[in-house]
């Protein structure tokens, strides 16, 4: 069955937001004296934010800092320098024009900040034609709780069982199920062990934005 709405999660899902998220961790690194973050590092952690890169990097180090302060430090660099290197992925401007064609509406539903999302959105306009954009603080839960995708879904009068959410990392799959909303894989962001991924009980895998366009019909 085509879904009514689509949701999208953001980083490693519409952007590549891996490089500059990076940095801003790395820019952190230096400031403790500690290597940056190789690129198999970024990649690997970059979806789960500060939290996941700064423990990538400070290593056994990280459980005598202050991680509120370090999370600071992060979004402070991040924010100076937010789309050095963020590019949307191949195939996600036909995959929404298709959406525009059929009338689907979509949304962006992330964990990132909502002020740094659409300071980020600011860059690609072809994004903040979402219907919704929802950040990790727009409500008082973030992913893997299924409010955001609740909300999201109602201010699109969207019933949730006839909605889809993507995203590239298990919370994502986890917050479309607690949602009662189909499930699907971003194949080609930010998963990780490819193995492991059909553990995560998706409704769908797809490894281009094309073959999702695939299912939507004509």
């Amino acid at each position: 069955m085509t879904p009514s709405t689509i949701l999208f999660d953001l980083d490693g899902t519409l952007l590549d937001t891996a490089p500059d998220m990076g940095e801003a961790a790395n820019r952190v690194l230096a400031e403790f004296d500690l290597p940056p973050l190789t690129r198999e590092q970024i990649y690997t952690h970059t979806s789960f934010g500060a939290r996941g890169l700064l423990s990538a990097g400070f290593g056994e180090q990280a459980q005598h800092q202050d991680p509120v302060a370090l999370r600071a430090r992060f979004l402070h660099h991040y924010g100076d320098a937010i789309c050095h290197g963020t590019q949307l992925y191949a195939g996600i401007d036909t995959l929404l024009d298709k959406l525009d064609q059929l009338r689907i509406p979509w949304g962006i539903v992330t964990n990132k900040p909502e002020a740094l999302t659409h300071q980020l959105l600011a860059f690609f306009p072809r994004l903040q034609e979402a219907r919704v954009i929802v950040g990790a603080d727009t409500y008082a839960h973030a992913k893997p709780h299924p409010m955001p995708l609740l909300e999201a879904a109602k201010s699109l009068n969207c019933v949730p069982q006839q909605g889809l959410y993507v995203g590239d990392i298990e919370n994502d799959i986890l917050a479309a199920r607690a949602a009662n909303m189909g499930a699907a894989v971003a194949g080609w962001g930010y998963t990780g062990d490819q193995a492991l991924v059909h553990n995560w009980k998706a409704d769908h895998i797809f490894a281009r934005p094309d073959q999702l366009s695939a299912i939507l019909g004509s």
